[in-house]
């Protein structure tokens, strides 16, 4: 094994380090905030494409957990950004961690992966570059994905929050 491999491989462990230690305390500030507003969820832990990944779920219908969705996911993202907040606090560094509740992100990854692929399909059978309506940046992503796994380009376009994705032909 040469020198270079072993830097390699340490550097990975140190990053996988890192986003557990993410994922532990998003979850530690997650679960005060579950107490505080009194309610029902566990915290599951991951690591999903080089990010913490921390998923609040309920054995139940889950229905309180909606509040923390909130409309059109309104709610979920500001409680992503102060979760982000408290790691940064904690650590020093910037956090790319995604936060999901009830399966909120996990469904709407789902349809926004459909509705890249509908958009491609539709620019292969025209030749016509497609805008699709405005989106967040975690919808976009998902959208880009779904396009180049598609063969095909895409370009966000915009200023937020009124950033889009346009398809365009190969």
């Amino acid at each position: 094994m040469t020198e270079g491999t072993i830097s390699a491989a340490a550097v990975g462990g140190d990053t996988l380090t890192r986003l557990e230690q993410e994922g532990e305390i998003a979850a530690d500030y997650l679960e005060g905030l579950l107490d505080i507003a009194d309610l029902d969820g566990d915290i599951d832990m991951d690591v999903e494409a080089d990010r913490a990944a921390v998923s609040i779920v309920s054995d139940t219908a889950g229905r309180d957990l909606q509040k923390l969705v909130g409309r059109d996911g309104e709610v979920l993202e500001a409680l992503q950004e102060l979760t982000r907040l408290a790691v940064h606090r904690e650590t020093g560094d910037r956090s790319r961690l995604m936060l999901d509740i009830a399966g909120f992100r996990a469904k709407k990854r789902t349809e926004l992966a459909e509705l890249g692929a509908k958009a491609a399909s539709e620019v292969k059978a025209t030749g016509e570059p497609v805008q699709l309506d405005p989106m967040t940046p975690f919808e976009r992503k998902v959208v880009h994905d779904a396009i180049a796994a598609a063969g095909l380009r895409s370009e966000s376009e915009g200023e937020e929050p009124q950033r889009f994705v346009v398809v365009l032909p190969a």
